[in-house]
């Protein structure tokens, strides 16, 4: 089970240097332009939508994981 927390994490932290990254080359594009007011609802959209499909559900099996291994505890 070690091996499998160890690439989950490579997924987190690889997830969230791709969403800074974009925020951050977004916001350098568009400053002082009128285009970000079109754009921003846009990369807001798709913030919510990545927590949803990719977050929400990671979240839930971690949970899952952290709860077999109290049970195992338990066992022991």
């Amino acid at each position: 089970m070690g091996k499998k927390k160890n690439i989950l994490g490579y997924y987190i932290i690889g997830s969230a240097i791709i969403w800074g990254l974009t925020g951050i080359a977004m916001s350098f594009q568009l400053k002082g332009t009128e285009c970000f007011n079109e754009i921003g609802p846009i990369f807001g959209a798709a913030a919510g939508i990545h927590l949803i499909l990719i977050w929400c559900p990671l979240a839930a099996q971690l949970k899952k994981q952290q709860g077999d291994k109290e049970a195992d505890k338990k066992k022991k």
